[in-house]
């Protein structure tokens, strides 16, 4: 099995967040692989990186933007695939990872969830690659009834909690 997403993170510190998304990818039957690569630790691994996911096979890239946040903008600039950064909350509860990915320089997009959004990130990435797998959006669209279903039920529950002032 060869990945055709890859999820990479600065450092090991941002596995919790970025694990929603693995267990994501997971429960959707995506191939994947989760690397730590840091902008600024590793910059020739993260240049060799992003210059070679297209030809191995890779067709989405989640990147954890974590302190200095430039990681999915400079797996970006190196890359024609699509690119989507997850802000992780850190020294200013992730307003600052998330403001450093949504202004890149035109010509270098990087795709912005919400600070710690990992799961948006894989759904995100999901319905990108749905786009050309039938089977994947038939287990999309299992997924999303899921979630409909979800909320079915909190609401059937909802409706037993009682109040004195409560009207439904």
């Amino acid at each position: 099995m060869k990945p055709i997403v890859s999820i990479i993170m600065g450092s090991t510190s941002d596995l919790p967040v970025m694990e929603k998304a693995c267990k994501l990818l997971d429960e959707l039957q995506v191939p994947f692989e989760v690397n730590a690569l840091s902008a600024h630790r590793t910059p020739t691994e993260v240049e060799v990186f992003a210059k070679n996911a297209k030809s191995r096979g890779i067709k989405v890239i989640i990147a954890a933007a974590g302190m200095a946040a430039a990681l999915p903008g400079v797996i970006a600039a190196n890359t024609t695939l699509p690119v989507i950064g997850v802000p992780i909350k850190g020294m200013l509860d992730g307003l600052d990872a998330m403001l450093s990915i949504i202004q890149m320089p035109p010509g270098i997009p990087v795709a912005t969830v919400g600070v710690n959004g990992a799961q948006n990130a894989a759904i995100l990435t999901v319905q990108m690659l749905a786009l050309s797998d039938e089977e994947l959006n038939n287990r999309l669209q299992h997924y999303k009834l899921a979630l409909t279903d979800k909320i079915t039920k909190a609401n059937e529950e909802l409706a037993n909690v009682k109040f004195q002032f409560k009207t439904n």
